[in-house]
């Protein structure tokens, strides 16, 4: 049975549950939603796409696990700025054969990551994808609206000459599941193995905690890869960067080209003075020291041993690099 879209809202608010939350007076069910920030903090807004065939295939991910990574990317911006999440917005383009299933299973997916971190899904949108044929595709853009005290939220844009670059958690897990999936394209993988590909979390209270203390200079997450993602902050704070391959953390498994440049790990990277204390572990999450910024234009090098290289940014870029179909 098709899906109807007064069926798939009817559904999103009997899964989102209460209404009317203090920080969102007003959800879904009218024209706008009535969001209400603190007194004496700047709003945060991000926008991510989730494309069919692009950021994930029906074949290889659970409806859920699409659910919970469309709403990841969101979250994770707003922690590499060190916000507090307050609401989503969630727009769907659906097949019109799309079996109801696995519009609820998505939902599942997407709320349980928002009632996790307390957010409220507080309006969107819903259509028909173009096309009529089988290759119809879903397409899922989610917005997420957070908050940070004025003038406190971090950007990409603070590094400094001799800051230390840190990472959390360890990288190349997301591109190491994805290259099984690949190498065996019929073949399903178990998500409870392979976690962090198929239910990311994001770092908001890592992201906090940074804010707070006042230790990070610059921060971004890494949903490109480290590779681009450290050339991206490079180039807004117009410096350059120095890391070492042997200091990376990687993820079992993981090879080193996968966590330079795999992508969708989702942690966060950040720079703090060199004189400044970095705990090893913040909210249950490792921290580790990966190099240094370095004076001059936005170049990154990776030392390996005694040999040192030019790292081009080497990660996802939408119109340059090849669909990944992840």
């Amino acid at each position: 049975m098709p899906t109807s879209e007064k069926s798939i809202i009817r559904r999103i608010r009997q899964l989102s549950g209460k209404r009317g939350v203090a920080s969102v007076p007003l959800g879904i069910g009218d024209d706008t939603a009535i969001l209400r920030v603190p007194f004496g903090h700047e709003v945060l807004v991000t926008t991510d796409f989730s494309l069919e065939g692009v950021h994930f295939r029906r074949e290889w991910h659970p409806p859920e696990s699409v659910g919970h990574r469309c709403l990841t990317r969101g979250l994770s911006d707003i922690a590499a700025m060190g916000g507090q999440p307050l609401a989503a917005f969630l727009s769907l383009a659906l097949p019109v054969k799309l079996p109801p299933r696995w519009v609820d299973g998505f939902l599942r997916g997407l709320l349980g990551l928002a009632h996790q971190h307390g957010i409220t899904l507080a309006g969107g949108d819903t259509a028909q994808s173009p096309g009529s044929n089988s290759n119809t595709k879903i397409l899922a853009d989610i917005v997420v609206v957070g908050y940070a005290p004025r003038g406190k939220a971090v950007r990409r844009s603070g590094a400094k000459a001799g800051d230390s670059i840190y990472v959390t958690g360890k990288l190349g897990a997301s591109a190491f599941a994805l290259e099984s999936l690949f190498a065996q394209p019929k073949k399903r993988l178990n998500p409870e193995k392979y976690p962090a590909h198929f239910y990311p979390q994001p770092r908001l209270a890592v992201g906090k905690y940074l804010r707070e203390r006042g230790i990070a200079t610059s921060m971004i997450d890494l949903s490109d890869g480290l590779s681009t993602d450290l050339h991206h902050l490079c180039e807004e704070s117009r410096v350059g960067a120095e890391v070492a391959a042997e200091m990376i953390p990687r993820a079992h498994g993981a090879t080193l080209e996968q966590a330079l440049h795999g992508g969708e790990d989702y942690e966060l990277l950040f720079t703090a003075s060199a004189n400044r204390k970095v705990p090893r572990s913040i909210a249950g999450v490792g921290v580790t020291r990966i190099g240094e910024i370095a004076s001059g234009p936005a170049r990154v090098s990776l030392l390996e041993g005694l040999r040192r290289r030019e790292l081009p940014p080497g990660g996802w870029e939408h119109f340059k690099s090849p669909q990944r179909s992840s």
